[in-house]
């Protein structure tokens, strides 16, 4: 195994100094990293992925999308903007595990209630510091995102055989359906600030608190819906059924998600208006007709380049995904529910991000529009929701599209 060692032994909590315990990363492939304890101190095993954010890690860290998987972050210093109240987009951490070069040994924001590996440490996520995070970054760039474990205090002492059968036995991410590991339990509404303007049924496959907060300032009275809800209990939402339907980002393969994708093709037969981000896009995609693969090693950051092809407008982006749509970028396609186009795409790679029904009022996109903790280059796609829904009540749809063809 290639090891790389650990270039410090103490670390802090609060203000108060302690020893840091030795700690072991294992990738599947046999790549071992030494480093020390940041955290809580055991064991964890998941999928590793790296974020190219430099900023933003607690709004990562509690993102649903993220669950089991191992956040690398790629720059190097993290921690110094500590933690707060305000800026969760879950009420948990749901990452499984973090690796971090060098941990800041405070917070120095005047928004920090208390300190970074603190609350990893309370919400029992093991992490991993001192470890050559470009190094890894580039292993995992090169060979792909794979399964990984964080060990340490007494789990790093087990030989290192041990530990890569206990990596290898984990699950892969592909085939993995997690999106009903994530969702809410029972539904709720967020209601809309000022008068309420329209009703959206937003499913919730690892919904993040800002998307729904970012509708209610629209005007827009939310109910966020389990993801195991049924058509029945979409049309359920408001006075006379919802004015339209959002499905969330969330963590998993989207080829294990046919109960959703079958709700999908109910809202698209029944002409909602539909908005879907990340998870959502994928989603649509597969209810169109589309297949959706697994990238290499995925997009994770808040600086992504995208361009609409609309506008020729590049938009800087923020991004959190692992499969992606397989359809073609320059070709209009026909599906059962009408003609389909590439609205989005990655300028790095070419990926798909975003998709448009030409005979249907909806479209999805592959990045995170809310953005929190930024860019927001993206907002004006809550926007135009509500045009969508606007133009359903203001004329008929169908009409509109004899008129366009």
């Amino acid at each position: 195994m290639v090891t790389q060692k650990p270039t410090s032994q103490t670390g802090l909590r609060g203000l108060g100094r302690l020893v840091r315990e030795p700690a072991l990363l294992v990738l599947e492939d046999g790549r071992l990293f030494r480093g020390l304890s940041y955290g809580a101190v055991g064991e964890t095993v998941g999928e590793a992925v790296f974020s190219t954010g430099m900023t933003g890690y607690q709004e990562t860290l509690t993102d649903p999308s993220y669950h089991r998987q191992v956040i690398v972050m790629t720059a190097p210093h993290v921690g110094n903007t500590g933690v707060n109240d305000e800026d969760g987009e879950s009420h948990r951490i749901w990452a499984a595990g973090y690796v971090v070069r060098d941990p800041a040994l405070r917070s120095s924001s005047w928004r920090a209630t208390r300190e970074l590996e603190d609350e990893l440490r309370d919400q029992g996520v093991v992490g991993i510091c001192q470890v050559d995070t470009r190094a890894l970054t580039r292993h995992l760039r090169e060979r792909g995102s794979m399964r990984v474990g964080v060990f340490s205090g007494s789990a790093a002492q087990r030989p290192e055989s041990e530990l890569l059968d206990v990596v290898r036995a984990a699950p892969l991410m592909a085939g993995s359906a997690l999106a009903q590991e994530v969702t809410t339990r029972e539904p709720y509404v967020v209601p809309a600030q000022g008068e309420r303007r329209f009703t959206v049924a937003a499913l919730d496959l690892g919904i993040k608190e800002m998307t729904p907060r970012l509708m209610s300032e629209r005007g827009i009275e939310v109910h966020v819906l389990p993801a195991t809800s049924s058509f029945e209990d979409v049309q359920a939402v408001g006075e006379h059924g919802p004015d339209g339907v959002f499905f969330s980002n969330g963590p998993g393969d989207p080829a294990t998600a046919e109960p959703e994708i079958a709700l999908l093709r109910q809202v698209l037969d029944a002409r909602v208006p539909f908005f879907g981000i990340c998870f959502g896009n994928q989603l649509l995609g597969r209810a169109l007709g589309f297949g959706t693969y697994k990238l290499k090693y995925g997009h994770r950051g808040i600086n992504q380049p995208v361009m609409d092809r609309a506008t020729g407008k590049v938009e800087v982006t923020a991004h959190n995904h692992g499969f992606a749509v397989d359809a073609p970028l320059d070709d209009v396609t026909v599906t059962p529910h009408g003609r389909v186009r590439v609205s989005h795409v990655s300028l790095n790679d070419d990926v798909v991000e975003g998709l448009e029904c030409l005979d249907a009022p909806a479209y999805s996109v592959q990045y995170h529009p809310e953005a929190a903790a930024g860019p927001h280059d993206a907002a004006y796609l809550f926007d135009r929701f509500i045009e969508l829904m606007t133009d359903r009540h203001t004329s008929d749809w169908d009409e509109q599209i004899e008129e366009a063809h």
